[in-house]
């Protein structure tokens, strides 16, 4: 029987005169993989906050088994900026000692890409101070991560990780025998990680058994019980249930509850896009060219991203972008848009982008776009168009789309500077679509938006007629929205995937592997090491070992003596050059340990 490990008891919270909680009661036992989902705002941050004991309950309580060994992610890390990587992640461990670690090389390798932590400034050495928020939470999941956890408590932790970073994450969380508690807006990741999930609405937490699509299914099911007239089935759950249902089998696990009720939610509802009908709006607003690249080539300052690419984005074509960071996903997109916004006259350094003549572009960068904090909503979104046409006869006011993107009557007349991120970033988006374009660049949409707004924003693009390009590390928003998928794998080229990112995945560890050569097959021919051969190595590594306990120990007595004689300079003079010795001698056994380490 699984030993339970956290026990909330009828808690509640209040803000304002707002109750975030009201009465929650819960449990969290060995084993589980918890996912909390909700819509922004609604408490998933403070209900995880109280699990961790990092904030008090007005009322109820939260207990702890005994010894509980708990680790949490929050979204602010409280990392030493004085401190280096090594120091915060690693600690004062040896490096022959880390490095025969199996698992720190694989927490090390999965999020930085590499031991030597490549595009970190001096590795491991590096000082985190000037480092940027992505990279600072990118330690602190590190740190947390290569500890002995019994509960693991995780608050947005795919922020800021790429495509094969996320992936990685889902892999180790799931080879864990920790618990997890885990708020996130990625429904990729809640699938491939969690068995439960607790769904944050007004107040109250409802639980269900499964991963998210588990969870539509779910939800789907208890709101068709509970609805008493036609009017509420007529919801996003039901379109987002389509979709997961028709979707790749693999996308769902077993559901442990009825299914065949849910199924028929979903009898009558066409495929989340109709894509000839699109197509042909498509034509009639595009016509036949949107953008042809000639043998273009894109740098950023020294480093060629892309060369000679022969590409076309035609009408109606909706294009999932990925590839690993710096590859040039985002200048690719800002040489298209400067090619558009100056009708041609600005070019990539080589090559050549043609522009159609009808091509109307929004293109929403991962920079919030600032606008006057006095504002209101509303105000903000009239200033682009009071109405817009959404095609095949659809027409909204920009009351009505607000509306759609969780701007409430009573919100819309907030004042952006009182906004959220998640909300500014809402506003943004809405704002380009308020200006009826025909071709979209999203880079990285997601951000900051809950899931709800993100089934929201799916909707409005499922009936968007035009070309789209979405660069997102979110795999379930790019395969939800896009028919096609393209890499940049960091060899300056572009490639279709046909079986999408999972292909991107597959080719990426290929390359790899392919660029990690064994180090003696670069200076000698390839040479069979016997069993032999290893029974030697483990045993000289054996006597390394014991060599360097005593160099610590010889190395600690000399600490000890230098701060006894602190006054006597001679005499530290001396203790010095003996301590300079034996950390040499120090440097040469780790080295050799290394090397043996492999032939063991």
């Amino acid at each position: 029987m699984a030993v339970n490990l956290v026990n909330v008891e009828a808690v509640s919270k209040v803000y304002g005169t707002r109750a975030l909680l009201d009465g929650v009661s819960l449990g969290v036992s060995e084993g589980d993989r918890i996912g909390v989902v909700g819509r922004n705002g609604d408490g998933k941050t403070t209900l995880i906050r109280m699990i961790a004991k990092l904030e008090e309950a007005d009322s109820g309580r939260v207990t702890h088994s005994g010894g509980l060994r708990i680790g949490v992610l929050t979204q602010h890390d409280s990392l030493d900026p004085a401190a280096t990587v090594r120091h915060e992640v690693i600690g004062d461990l040896a490096d022959h000692e880390w490095a025969g670690s199996a698992k720190i090389r694989d927490v090390l390798t999965g999020l930085f890409g590499g031991l030597d932590l490549p595009g970190f400034p001096q590795g491991l050495d590096t000082v985190i101070g000037p480092l940027s928020g992505g990279e600072r939470r990118r330690i602190a999941l590190a740190k947390l991560l290569i500890a002995e956890q019994d509960l693991i408590v995780l608050d947005e932790p795919t922020n800021h990780l790429d495509v094969e970073g996320i992936a990685w994450l889902a892999g180790h969380l799931r080879a864990r025998r920790s618990a997890l508690v885990c708020v996130t807006h990625d429904r990729w990741f809640l699938d491939q990680v969690c068995t439960r999930m607790w769904d944050v609405q007004r107040g109250t937490v409802h639980e269900y058994e499964g991963g998210y699509s588990d969870y539509v299914f779910a939800r789907a099911e208890r709101e068709r019980i509970a609805a008493t007239e036609e009017v509420k089935r007529q919801n996003l759950m039901r379109k987002e249930l389509a979709w997961l249902r028709r979707g790749a089998p693999a996308r769902t696990s077993k559901p442990r509850f009825r299914i065949e009720a849910a199924n028929a939610l979903i009898a009558d509802v066409p495929p989340p896009r109709d894509t000839s009908e699109l197509m042909k709006f498509a034509n009639a607003r595009l016509g036949r060219t949107v953008f042809d690249l000639e043998d273009v080539t894109v740098n950023a300052g020294p480093k060629m991203l892309l060369k000679h690419l022969t590409w076309q984005l035609g009408p109606g074509d909706r294009i999932g972008l990925v590839g690993v960071n710096g590859a040039g996903k985002t200048s690719l997109l800002r040489a298209l848009a400067d090619a558009a916004t100056t009708q041609g006259e600005k070019q990539p350094a080589g090559g050549r982008i043609i522009v159609g003549k009808t091509v109307r572009l929004a293109y929403l960068s991962q920079d919030v776009a600032e606008l006057p904090a006095t504002l209101r909503v509303l105000e903000a979104v009239q200033q682009v168009r009071d109405r817009v046409d959404l095609g095949k006869g659809r027409e909204m006011t920009a009351g009505q789309l607000c509306e759609q993107f969780g701007f409430t009557k009573e919100k819309q007349w907030t004042p952006v500077g009182d906004l959220s991120g998640g909300e500014r970033r809402r506003l943004q988006l809405l704002r380009l679509l308020m200006d009826e374009p025909n071709v979209l660049f999203l880079d990285e949409p997601t951000n900051d938006l809950d899931i709800e707004t993100l089934t929201q924003l799916e909707d409005l693009l499922d009936g968007w007629p035009g070309s789209m390009v979405v660069i997102s590390h979110d795999r379930f928003f790019i395969e939800r929205t896009t028919d096609k998928t393209y890499a940049l794998l960091g060899d300056a080229t572009l490639r279709m995937l046909p079986r999408g990112i999972d292909e991107y995945l597959e080719r990426r560890q290929r390359m790899i592997e392919t660029a990690a050569p064994a180090p003696a097959a670069a200076s000698a021919p390839a040479k069979e090491k016997s069993a032999g051969d290893a029974r030697a190595a483990k045993k000289e590594l054996q006597k390394i070992e014991r060599q360097l306990d005593k160099v610590s120990e010889k190395e600690a007595k000399l600490h000890t003596q230098i701060a006894d004689n602190a006054t006597d300079f001679e005499k530290v003079a001396k203790l010095d050059a003996e301590l300079r010795e034996l950390s040499a001698q120090r440097e040469d056994l780790e080295m050799r340990w290394l090397e043996l380490a492999e032939d063991a």
